[in-house]
């Protein structure tokens, strides 16, 4: 289990921790209506649970690549694996960097690659 907290206070404690002015975090979760339903709008069965898979080569690439992104000193990426249920985590991302707009562009970056490249979801 991901505890963010402890997440943090490694982040702050890291030696990056100086050149960063913000910290954000993402938790995914399982959720019960559909992605079809959530994104296009398709009428869906409620969802029971997800298979979970990621490619780690994939994700350590994304990763390396969001590093080069401007005013991005740290990065933590943590993804469950297996079945799954509504409520359980699918993802954790920590992202510090030095201002908000940095910041939030890069976390969007960053799971948005890791959701569309780098993981396989089948819905149940």
């Amino acid at each position: 289990m991901v505890d963010i907290n402890k997440w943090l206070e490694e982040a702050k404690a890291d030696p990056s921790a100086e050149n960063c002015g913000m910290y954000l975090t993402h938790n995914g979760v399982v959720r019960k209506t559909a992605k079809a339903q959530v994104r296009q709008g398709i009428e869906s069965a409620p969802v029971n649970g997800m298979n979970f898979s990621y490619d780690q080569e994939k994700v350590d690439s994304v990763i390396e690549e969001t590093y080069k992104m401007p005013g991005i000193y740290y990065i933590r990426v943590w993804l469950a694996s297996g079945e799954l249920r509504v409520g359980d985590d699918i993802m954790y991302v920590l992202i510090g960097g030095d201002i908000r707009p940095h910041v939030v562009d890069a976390l969007q970056f960053l799971v948005g690659k890791i959701k569309n490249e780098c993981v396989n979801e089948i819905e149940k």
